[in-house]
């Protein structure tokens, strides 16, 4: 079974519209990009594309124009637009992903929980456009998984909402840990919060070129042109041979995994809770324990994570400063997963989604969403079983009117 890759080749730096003009530039279909981001119901906004020359690099630049004023938009407001949109299900992953660590990043920096934070430029319409759409043409190309080069970041300062920063800016920073990056010197902020969101959600390795076959060449432009050097990201797809022991036949593709482990025998339970809650919103994957028996017949605990390659670094810290442990083992894992999506259904009780498995196309799970499902208990003082009930009854009851 062949493999598509695309590696993102960051000579120049990357931001989100880089990524998308790469992709027109591939091949993808700027009309088709649109069609779908217009299901996520945003008004005000255009988007064109056009040849443009940065350096000696012919290169596409697609430049989304809005209406829109300053405007800030919460985490869970994105994430709900995503899935009313009903994208196709890996596109809208991918898109959850890359909004979710931006999150993340940007409630570490400012010291805030995650659903309090409220998205200055990534908010806004072109930056949805750029993230979503990038997320869709990568589906359109059939990007199965991505590789990416050390990143220029530049130099100097860049004015945001947050005023005058560093290059790169703070959240830019954090979502580049475990990253290899280097400044050339352009005083410019060449890698974007967008680019590197993109860029380290979806890489599996960073390394040079993988051994692929090409298929595809993309030049997305950036807006500025630099005397030192072409502003351009290029975006290189090819097609390599599925190792047989990660390749997903049926389900999503499966991209390499990390998993981080360690033993502890000096550890309060209370801290093991704690840092669990506080590791799965760092972005580990799962994060689970196994009773063993340590030196001088002592009872201990394996605590183990499992995490994408991007989060190592930032979950070993975690594991370092949050538990009593002083060593931790890494390892590469592969995965195999069924291809998911979610949908709506509706109850006596309120909306709540349905987490669906696939395989060959037929739904083998369907579980309700714990946290809607708990929301609307306590919301309205009623067993949490039942409203499991009633939305497990109300997707059957769907899934028998699609027969």
């Amino acid at each position: 079974m062949m493999t598509r890759t695309a590696y993102f080749d960051c000579f120049s730096g990357i931001s989100g519209d880089m990524v998308l003009g790469a992709l027109v530039d591939a091949g993808a279909d700027l009309r088709a990009i649109e069609s779908e981001l217009r299901k996520l119901g945003l008004e005000g906004w255009t988007i064109s594309a056009e040849k443009v020359k940065r350096g000696q690099i012919f290169a596409t630049h697609v430049h989304v124009a809005t209406t829109e004023g300053h405007h800030h938009r919460g985490l869970s407001i994105i994430l709900d637009r995503i899935e009313k949109a009903q994208l196709a299900p890996r596109a809208a992953e991918r898109a959850r992903k890359i909004f979710t660590r931006l999150a993340e990043s940007e409630a570490k920096v400012h010291h805030l929980p995650v659903e309090q934070v409220h998205f200055h430029e990534v908010g806004a319409v072109d930056s949805i456009v750029d993230i979503v759409g990038a997320c869709i043409g990568f589906e359109l190309l059939g990007i199965d998984e991505f590789a990416c080069s050390p990143l220029d970041v530049g130099a100097g300062q860049v004015m945001t909402a947050h005023g005058l920063l560093p290059v790169p800016a703070p959240a830019t920073a954090d979502l580049l840990r475990g990253a290899p990056i280097y400044s050339s010197g352009i005083q410019k902020e060449l890698v974007t919060p967008t680019g590197a969101a993109i860029a380290t959600t979806l890489s599996i390795s960073y390394s040079k070129i993988p051994e692929m076959t090409m298929r595809a060449i993309g030049y997305g432009a950036g807006s500025a042109d630099f005397p030192e050097k072409a502003n351009v990201l290029r975006l290189l797809i090819g097609e390599r041979e599925s190792a047989a022991a990660g390749e997903n036949l049926h389900g999503e593709s499966d991209a390499p995994i990390t998993v981080i482990e360690t033993n502890v025998d000096d550890m309060s339970p209370q801290i093991y809770g704690y840092f669990v809650d506080r590791a799965l919103a760092a972005g580990a994957l799962d994060v689970f324990s196994t009773a063993v028996q340590m030196k001088k017949n002592r009872p201990g605990q394996l605590i183990t994570i499992l995490c994408e390659p991007t989060n190592v670094s930032r979950l070993t810290d975690l594991l370092f400063s949050e538990t009593t442990t002083i060593g931790v083992r890494l390892h590469q894992a592969q995965r195999r997963t069924l291809a998911r999506e979610f949908l709506t259904v509706h109850t006596a009780f309120g909306e709540i989604r349905m987490k669906l498995s696939r395989l060959n196309g037929a739904v083998l799970n369907a579980t309700p969403e714990y946290d809607d499902c708990q929301r609307l208990a306590a919301a309205q003082g009623i067993p949490l079983k039942e409203v499991i009930a009633a939305a497990t009854y109300a997707f059957q009851k769907h899934r028998e009117t699609k027969k």
